[in-house]
């Protein structure tokens, strides 16, 4: 059996990136290893599945365009009032209103680095 256990995240700051996950999104740093001439950070939602590896590029034209400018990230929730509660405490810019779908409740909004992320509670 295969599956995809964490995914390399281009941040132009490894602590500010920290505290976007943890304080806005609500992740949990997974692990913070230290090696000689390294920092290896990952960052992923309570309950498991895959994490951010998260990878300093402080001069890359990819930051925040990962995707190509699209949706990188599909985030799901099961109360969106209260994560889209959290993320507007937090400053994150929404690129849209709220909006009710035939499969959930969606929003995009926009990572430290203006990378698009929609945030879902999927029907029941």
């Amino acid at each position: 059996m295969l599956r995809i256990s964490d995914l390399t995240y281009l941040v132009r700051d490894l602590d500010e990136a920290i505290t976007f996950f943890v304080d806005a999104l609500g992740f949990e740093v997974r692990s913070d290893e230290v090696s000689p001439g390294r920092r290896r950070v990952v960052v992923g939602p309570d309950g498991g599945g895959p994490g951010l590896v998260l990878k300093p590029a402080p001069s890359s034209p990819q930051v925040g365009r990962q995707a190509d400018g699209g949706v990188l990230f599909f985030l799901h929730t099961d109360d969106f009032d209260a994560t889209y509660a959290r993320l507007a405490a937090h400053g994150v810019t929404f690129r849209e209103e709220p909006r009710h779908e035939p499969w959930g409740t969606v929003v995009v909004f926009e990572d430290l680095y203006g990378q698009p992320w929609d945030l879902i509670q999927p029907l029941a």
